[in-house]
């Protein structure tokens, strides 16, 4: 798939990026460039692979589903410019 300059101009302006007139033809080649890649990939027939977390086959660490409530309320606190009765405190804001 190839991208016009046009293509280019809008995904430039929906990214939030300003591209000089001048600068639209090369980003239109990249973009192309890169969709001509991902249209190779997608010719990789990946039927029966499974999927990977790290080139190292390992299993992941798990841990127990255990719902606690931290028992760390005084070191949370800590950290906090403001705290009154166990709560962060803040600025009032509504009136």
């Amino acid at each position: 798939m190839a991208i016009d300059i046009d293509t280019a101009r809008k995904v430039a302006k929906l990214a939030r990026i300003r591209v000089e007139e001048g600068d639209l033809p090369a980003l239109a080649d990249k973009l192309s460039g890169i969709l001509g890649f991902m249209e190779q990939l997608n010719e990789v027939d990946v039927t029966g692979v499974e999927p990977m977390t790290s080139v190292t086959p390992m299993r992941l660490k798990r841990r127990e589903d255990v719902v606690t409530d931290g028992d760390i309320q005084a070191q949370v606190l800590k950290n906090a410019p403001d705290a009154r009765e166990g709560f962060f405190a803040v600025p009032k804001v509504v009136e």
